[in-house]
């Protein structure tokens, strides 16, 4: 029973670090704020040409794509007073590509979530005494796991982000549709460089955030367990 004990662990501590992460982005995506904030920030209605409200829209109607069973996105908004389609064919389908990736970004956070939550559940119901020590060694590496990566991964963002972003693209898409034209693809002008560097570096600091939480309770527990009764 030690050696599958301690794989499970094990198991759990590596499923952590996917289960923040698969959080950490659908929780942006899923934000309002963020793409209010980039707008904002980067002027995206004077780029555009779109007003705030229709701004608001375009963004709300990506997260209901993105959350959708939709194959395609059709999304109308107003321009200059009249009916305006905001992206061309290139655009819809790069978008299909993406929500792939989200659509696998949510498969992971199920599955880790499962298996954190059956592993998190069985500790603390049976046998509470033997296995919490258990489940809180397990918070801590995979909460330290989790931290380590995010630390390397906000200075990549920081030192290099452009090579890392067009790395990410290279290996992510088997077609050159991510390469738009900022001059007439609406999606670009949408979301610019600078709001991908913002939402990356967001993202980090809210996955590290969740780990110092989740370390600092398996820290916690087992504080408890060593202190005398």
């Amino acid at each position: 029973m030690k050696v599958p004990g301690i794989a499970a662990r094990w198991l759990f501590a590596l499923c952590l670090p996917l289960l923040l992460v698969s959080t950490g982005i659908g929780w942006l995506v899923n934000s309002p704020w963020l793409y209010h904030y980039g707008f904002e920030k980067y002027g995206v209605s004077r780029t555009t040409g779109l007003s705030g409200t229709e701004l608001d829209k375009a963004a709300r109607g990506l997260i209901a794509y993105f959350n959708s069973d939709e194959e395609y996105i059709d999304l109308t908004v107003m321009k200059d007073d009249e009916p305006f389609v905001l992206f061309n064919q290139r655009e819809v389908i790069h978008l299909k590509d993406v929500k792939g990736l989200f659509r696998l970004d949510h498969q992971i956070f199920l599955w880790t979530l499962t298996y954190v939550v059956s592993y998190g559940g069985v500790s603390l119901l049976w046998r509470r005494r033997r296995y919490w020590p258990q489940l809180a060694r397990g918070l801590v590496m995979g909460s330290g796991f989790t931290l380590a990566l995010m630390l390397t991964m906000g200075a990549a963002i920081l030192l290099g982000f452009d090579q890392l972003f067009l790395q990410f693209h290279l290996l992510s898409f088997a077609n050159d549709l991510w390469q738009l034209d900022p001059s007439r693809d609406y999606l670009i002008m949408l979301f610019p460089a600078g709001f991908w560097y913002d939402a990356a570096l967001f993202c980090v600091l809210a996955i590290a955030g969740m780990a110092v939480v989740l370390g600092g309770v398996g820290w916690y527990m087992l504080r408890l367990r060593a202190s005398p009764d």
